[in-house]
């Protein structure tokens, strides 16, 4: 069990996603701010895997999966982008009124087998097409695992849309019955997951609050999923929030492995009322 968590650490570093059950390092996106107003408006957006939420000390989420939707559903420029070696920064220039989706998504192979007694790992960024000969003849014990992983975040400029909100079908989704850009300290938020665009119930659901280099505890809350896939979230006070929600299943797409490990990750800011 050890050795496929820690390949799943390797295979999905890349997309700049870590498995939060092998490792303390958490992958987020922090854009400039959440709402903008105005006609001619942008965000910023940093990019990072570190311990301390919202803090640089690890490093980069890299930007070649990056993309952005406007609320028309059109796919929009990642403009400025740059990594240095503690994170990446991009901008997006946000020409249409409406709720925007910044993603950095992606999937990757897993794996482990034997030869001559000698446990070895599949190498990073095998494709599926790639797996019959990076395994080498008379090779025993191989076991494969589908990951696929998506990290995303909404802004809106002027007012909140749900054009970019609808699920892609694929993976572990957020469908906010809540907008993502409409959430208030003291008020409940509303979340639902899908998985392959279905009720993902029994889901466990942590959001931690940034911040969490000044002071001792985590502050995380832990939420599950009911039967429509839904948590009632209660924001305690405003500020940046990081939320992640993984799950495990057999629906693996690639011939011959036989599991499928799905995470999600978004950034939420809480205004204060």
């Amino acid at each position: 069990m050890r050795f496929r968590l820690a390949g799943l650490v390797a295979a999905t570093a890349a997309l700049g996603i870590v498995a939060t059950a092998a490792s303390a390092h958490r992958q987020w996106m922090l854009p400039s701010s959440t709402i903008v107003s105005g006609d001619d408006v942008w965000v910023t957006v940093d990019a990072a895997v570190s311990n301390d939420l919202f803090y640089f000390e690890h490093q980069p989420i890299r930007l070649d999966n990056m993309k952005a939707w406007a609320p028309d559903g059109s796919e929009t420029k990642i403009e400025n982008g740059a990594t240095g070696r503690y994170r990446s920064t991009f901008d997006v220039h946000l020409t249409q009124k409406g709720t925007y989706k910044i993603a950095n998504s992606g999937g990757g192979i897993m794996g482990s087998y034997k030869l001559n007694g000698e446990e070895k790992r599949l190498p990073r960024g095998t494709r599926a097409d790639q797996i019959a000969t990076a395994i080498p003849a008379g090779a025993t014990d191989v076991k494969l695992t589908e990951g696929w992983n998506r990290n995303e975040i909404f802004v809106t400029s002027g007012t909140p849309s749900d054009g970019v909100l609808k699920p892609t079908g694929k993976g572990l989704e957020l469908v906010p019955v809540t907008h993502p850009n409409d959430l208030v300290a003291g008020e409940q938020a509303t979340f639902r997951f899908v998985i392959d665009g279905k009720a993902a119930s029994g889901l466990k659901v942590t959001v931690i609050p940034g911040g969490i280099r000044y002071r001792n505890a985590l502050g995380e809350k832990d939420y599950t999923t009911d039967a429509n896939g839904e948590v009632k979230i209660d924001w305690a006070e405003p500020g940046m929030y990081w939320l992640n929600a993984s799950a495990t299943d057999a629906k693996a797409s690639i011939p011959n492995a036989t599991e499928r490990r799905l995470g999600y990750v978004t950034t939420l800011e809480v205004m204060a009322p």
